[in-house]
């Protein structure tokens, strides 16, 4: 038996999932009747809604989505470029060490968790649009202070703490709006080659900010690479600006329930959702695993392995191509085996490439860097495989004025596990060795992937229906209308 893509009106109108054979969800795609009756103009799109060629889609058309993502992946080629250059600053610049890179992570981090739930619910409260362009405006302001505080030489880690505490909450709100936003402008049955061609221009900007950042660092100084950021986020900012699609209109405020109802209500919609439910298990795991790993590869590669930041961008920069591959397969992963099936492979193969870390050899540095690089190519395209079927899923189960709640659940349930992992590898880093501690990244992977295994994910073939303009605050609309008849081992 599958979860198939199909619904049908359950007790109170709701729509709920039903089971299929294997040989019944082919027979929708193919247009043939079925058990239950003809099939319907809804049958053969959801048996075909998986993923296709990101850059092949007619939503090139659609002017918004084009400004979207343009304005994306400018901002995330100066993004990355941080993401390398300000760890180093802390590292290169201020001698800051294991301990201190910890609290530079999980300051981020803790942020994030304190503010994610009250900024998806103000969010869906607001238009996004105006929410992403005033969030790019300030992460410009903040980052451009970094390398103006390194030239009139007052850059202190004070400094570093504030810059990245304010900036995560401003991308926080950003992040919410964003996952929001995309939805009002592309049509849902186009959400996958969407977030499919948002991950390939992704990967592709990791891959030159990667590869480019750490030579930035060496020529430039890290603090000065950062400047390379605060200016794209004023090009996003200026891109989203020329948008002139009209977004639905928000709730009005005699309609709203206050916000810590709202944030209930979103935190309800994951819990009673099966699928929903499993999938924000996995990003705990996962996250977990990128905890280990931002605690300790940075100082594992330049300490431990002596390599320097140059190698270290250029290595980043492989896990840049690897995303995009990764991107540009989840179209066909995801036809032959199934959204389920890929998603469980994609974690799996994920503990397998962060194994290569702590496998890298000090002394031999022709080695070492090819661990580093196979950990790249095989864990990077199997992140962004496992990320473009779970936030399409997420998309589609869940109502416009909802989403942004959604994805702060999942987003603050992540951060916590992230925040943990990352303190607690960097206190293990400094009693056991960067080396050992990274051993445990690869348990990430295999716990997220079990999570995934012994859930309803695990037969979900296809992208689930969408719920509409059912009500979204009922849990029903998005969850399996009953517990599977057989246990996922059967």
């Amino acid at each position: 038996m599958v979860w198939a893509g199909s619904a049908k009106a359950g007790p109170g109108g709701t729509r709920v999932l039903t089971y299929r054979t294997q040989a019944e969800c082919s027979a929708r795609c193919r247009g043939e009747p079925t058990a239950d009756g003809p099939v319907g103009p809804r049958g053969p799109a959801l048996c075909s809604d998986i993923v296709r060629n990101p850059f092949g889609s007619p939503l090139w058309r659609n002017s918004a989505f084009v400004r979207v993502w343009s304005a994306a992946t400018i901002s995330i080629f100066g993004s990355l470029i941080t993401r390398i250059a300000l760890p180093l600053v802390a590292i290169l610049v201020l001698g800051s060490g294991a301990i201190e890179v910890a609290v530079l992570r999980g300051l981020d981090l803790g942020v994030t968790l304190l503010f994610g739930l009250v900024a998806g619910a103000w969010v869906d409260r607001l238009r996004r649009r105006p929410v992403l362009i005033w969030a790019d405006l300030g992460r410009a302001v903040l980052l451009g202070s970094v390398p103006v505080a390194f030239a009139l030489g007052i850059l202190s880690f004070a400094q570093l703490l504030v810059v990245t505490g304010l900036a995560a909450i401003l991308t926080t709100f950003f992040d919410a709006a964003d996952n929001a936003y995309l939805p009002t402008i592309v049509e849902r049955e186009r959400l996958v080659d969407a977030n499919s061609a948002l991950a390939a221009s992704g990967s592709a900007a990791e891959f030159m900010a990667f590869g480019i950042s750490g030579f930035l660092v060496q020529i430039l100084t890290a603090p000065i690479a950062i400047a390379i950021d605060a200016v794209t986020y004023l090009a996003s900012a200026l891109l989203l600006g020329t948008i002139r699609q009209e977004e639905p209109p928000p709730p009005e405020p005699e309609d709203r329930d206050p916000v810590l109802t709202e944030i209930r209500v979103g935190l309800d919609i994951v819990r009673h959702s099966p699928i929903l439910r499993a999938f924000v298990g996995a990003q705990m795991a996962l996250a977990a695993l990128w905890g280990v790993f931002g605690a300790t590869f940075f100082l594992f590669v330049l300490d431990d392995l002596q390599l320097g930041p140059a190698v270290l961008g250029l290595v980043a920069g492989v896990g840049g191509a690897s995303s995009f591959i990764g991107a540009v397969i989840a179209s066909r992963t995801t036809t032959r085996w199934g959204i389920g099936p890929v998603a469980i492979g994609a974690m799996l193969l994920s503990a397998v490439g962060n194994a290569f870390i702590p496998l890298a050899p000090t002394g031999l540095p022709l080695i070492a860097v090819a661990c580093l690089v196979a950990q790249q190519l095989i864990a990077d395209s199997a992140v962004t495989v496992y990320d473009i079927t779970e936030v399409s899923v997420r998309q589609t189960l869940v109502h416009d004025r909802a989403l942004g709640r959604v994805t702060s659940t999942f987003k603050v349930a992540a951060m916590l596990a992230q925040l943990v992992a990352t303190i607690g590898a960097g206190v293990l880093a400094e009693t056991i060795g960067l080396r050992a501690t990274a051993w445990l990244a690869p348990v990430g992977g295999l716990v997220a992937a079990a999570i995934l295994w012994f859930s309803p994910v695990r037969q979900l073939l296809v992208l689930p229906p969408a719920v509409g303009d059912m009500p979204p605050l009922d849990p029903h609309a998005i969850a399996v209308a009953r517990e599977m008849d057989q246990p996922p081992g059967a």
